[in-house]
């Protein structure tokens, strides 16, 4: 088997076991708030509706894009598949290697953001993906990318140091320096600069990585995509039953508007797929499906909402104290 038939059969069962734990995730937690009278409105069904699709033209492709919409566990879930590829990379891609400009390529990956019902569960999003360009007259140049990163709104010290310890242990068959350096990597990334905070409390980021040859990056990146639920799911289970009311609702819905904020103006995932022609419902399917922006807005002093701004900042959540 071929290094992309390696990598497209991971990426479909990665996609499929991450959707079988989301829709049992939601759909528990839709009994449970039946029984318990806990969560009024949605069912929690647990059911990704699947859109399988193809491009052709300068683009060809296909996918496959599932949304799990109004759950009683997460207000919406998306896990996508694609596998696409064009004549001539897009600017985006080409940015950071000039050398590849106008070269054909092909990229696979999946991408996971989940958008929780309850303000206490953090957002979540991971990424792995492939890449390969065919510059003229050279030989194929390969690289692996990815991550997964965490966006809480009410941060609890125990969550967010469980994110970073499963962070920590993956990488280290992969060196000592590994986790510092992609950890660093991701909150340089996810940074918003027009605002001069972080997205959330970071996690992990990578890109451009060959250097290990294709069967050791290839172990890197499966860890890394098989480590998302490890992190994120204890989290949910910790967090999925702590009341809320409308303050905490309206100041997630508020802070949402962060998170679109960053993936329109500053993600280089989106902007490829947009200057690529790339299928548009595919990938906005990472933006929340309420948000609100309000003009001015400041939380109260010294409330919860007010601390959160203090965890909005590079640390080392492994080591020192905490906000």
């Amino acid at each position: 088997m071929d290094q992309l038939a390696l990598v497209e059969s991971y990426l479909r069962d990665l996609q499929d076991r991450i959707c079988a734990a989301f829709a049992a995730a939601d759909a528990a937690h839709g009994c449970a708030s039946a029984a318990g009278g806990r969560m009024p409105g949605a069912a929690g069904t647990g059911a990704f509706a699947e859109d399988a699709w193809t491009r052709s033209g300068h683009l060809t492709g296909q996918g496959r894009s599932r949304v799990l919409k109004d759950g009683a566990l997460f207000e919406q879930a998306g896990v996508g598949f694609s596998d696409v590829g064009g004549d001539a990379l897009p600017a985006a891609a080409s940015a950071l290697r000039p050398e590849l400009a106008g070269a054909s390529w092909r990229a696979l990956g999946v991408s996971v953001v989940v958008h929780p019902r309850n303000p206490h569960v953090p957002t979540s999003h991971a990424n792995v993906r492939y890449f390969e360009a065919q510059p003229p007259g050279r030989a194929p140049v390969w690289w692996f990318g990815g991550g997964f990163d965490l966006t809480p709104f009410y941060p609890v010290d125990a969550d967010v140091r469980h994110w970073h310890r499963v962070a920590r242990n993956l990488c280290k068959p992969f060196g000592p320096r590994r986790y510092a350096e992609h950890k660093a990597w991701c909150d340089r990334y996810f940074w918003l600069k027009h605002r001069d905070e972080a997205r959330g409390v970071g996690g992990l980021f990578f890109d451009d990585l060959n250097a290990d040859g294709f069967e050791r990056s290839f172990a890197y990146q499966r860890a890394v995509g098989d480590g998302y639920l490890d992190a994120f799911l204890p989290i949910v289970a910790a967090r999925r039953d702590t009341p809320y009311g409308e303050r905490e609702r309206e100041f997630q819905l508020y802070r949402r508007g962060r998170y679109v904020e960053f993936n329109l103006v500053w993600d280089r995932g989106t902007l490829f797929g947009l200057q690529s022609g790339g299928r548009t419902e595919s990938i906005l399917m990472s933006l929340p499906p309420r948000v609100r922006f309000e003009y001015g807005y400041q939380p109260e002093a010294g409330s919860r909402e007010a601390a959160l701004a203090k965890w909005l900042k590079p640390r080392d959540w492994l080591g020192g104290d905490f906000p």
